[in-house]
């Protein structure tokens, strides 16, 4: 649960796969100097702001810390890691034909074969997606590729950025991505087969994020930073070149040779 909550909170993190048990580490952060930077939070594509604040509240302050975020520990602590990685192999292996028809969409001919050849291995020779073949033969999984960040790549933009209570960060443009459970194997999943995809995948990569916290408990103001990351990601994903603001180039330039003096 709240996958896209913390998955958008991790400053493009890219974490490759869901098959590995975290480590558990108690890092220790080290303040020396608090600098107040002044920062417009305003955003044009962020038109519910008031609803979306409360809504990362009820997130962040309840349904996170005492549901979601225990519920996946428990779940990566008391699952035997071979059973797990199955799972989280045969999941992902399901993702593969829909990355694999998005990339042709958007063009990246190299990428889609990667898709093919990763599903076909794993399907026949991994036992239907439990084993990670492909892998094991040199053949990394890249970024899942959604029917919208084949819009994205086309001048679709994001559209109006939600909070939704219990799900996390959503734009409409991912509305879009509903094309992608028309494709086989994701066609033969019901309603009920699909949440649970969603929720045993979200409950892997909460548990992998856990590292990431203190980047946004140390932020001036975590919303702010989830909302322009997620942004950032999407355009990202959908390989939109980002505009390049000149005039902030330069005050950041101005900022960091004043620190530096």
């Amino acid at each position: 649960m709240l996958k896209r909550i913390w998955i958008s909170c991790s400053l493009l993190f890219f974490i490759a796969g869901c098959s590995q048990t975290p480590e558990q580490e108690n890092n220790e952060l080290e303040t020396t100097e608090i600098v107040e930077v002044d920062y417009d939070d305003s955003h044009s594509g962020d038109p519910l702001e008031g609803f979306n604040r409360v809504m990362w509240d009820l997130n962040y302050d309840i349904l996170d810390p005492y549901l979601v975020r225990p519920v996946s520990v428990a779940y990566v602590d008391y699952t035997p890691t071979p059973i797990r990685m199955g799972i989280a192999n045969f999941l992902a292996n399901l993702d593969e034909p829909s990355s694999m028809i998005n990339n042709i969409f958007m063009g990246n001919g190299e990428m889609a074969m990667v898709h093919f050849n990763r599903f076909w291995l794993n399907t026949t020779l991994g036992l239907v997606g439990l084993i990670d073949i492909a892998s094991a033969a040199e053949i990394q999984k890249p970024d899942s590729k959604s029917f919208g960040d084949a819009l994205g790549h086309y001048g679709v933009g994001n559209g109006p950025y939600f909070m939704l209570p219990g799900y996390g960060p959503w734009t409409l443009r991912e509305a879009g991505d509903f094309v992608d459970g028309l494709y086989m194997p994701l066609s033969y999943l019901n309603f009920w087969q699909g949440l649970g995809k969603w929720g045993l995948e979200g409950m892997e990569s909460r548990v992998q994020l856990i590292s990431q916290e203190p980047i946004l408990e140390a932020s001036p103001d975590p919303y702010v930073l989830t909302r322009d990351v997620y942004l950032q990601r999407q355009d990202f994903k959908a390989e939109v070149e980002p505009e390049v603001d000149l005039d902030a180039e330069d005050d950041l330039d101005d900022y960091l040779d004043e620190i530096d003096e």
